[in-house]
């Protein structure tokens, strides 16, 4: 799902965006000459594997999403919640595809695991 950054105004536009199991909804808001607030929840399941036995599992996801937007290249790079979107369109699916990459990212461990008392290192 692509919006174009010059049909963000300064009252709230409504998205939808479902993909690969995952949800973000949210609103688009001008919040300057060249940016834009992103402010949605990301709902959904996703598949992950367990880091401990191997074993694929469903993990929920529910969290919230703020981010500033751009259309153009910033200078200042201390702020990590900014996206630049230098061809003039925002794309949802790749910020939901960065959202889920992002969570895939994290050691997980399967509710079998998570549970478990067992140690983890085995010595031989």
């Amino acid at each position: 799902m692509k919006i174009l950054f010059d049909k963000v105004s300064s009252s709230p536009k409504p998205f939808d965006f479902v993909s690969d199991g995952a949800r973000v909804v949210g609103t688009l808001k001008k919040s300057g000459y060249h940016r834009v607030a992103l402010d949605a929840k990301v709902s959904g399941e996703i598949e992950l594997g367990c880091d401990r036995c191997g074993d694929s599992y469903l993990q929920s996801l529910d969290n919230d999403l703020k981010l500033s937007l751009s259309d153009q290249v910033l200078k200042d790079k201390d702020d990590l919640d900014i996206i630049e979107f230098l061809d003039g369109t925002i794309d949802i699916s790749y910020i939901l595809e960065s959202e889920i990459n992002a969570h895939k990212t994290a050691y997980h461990y399967c509710p079998k695991c998570d549970s478990s008392d067992e140690e983890l290192e085995i010595e031989f």
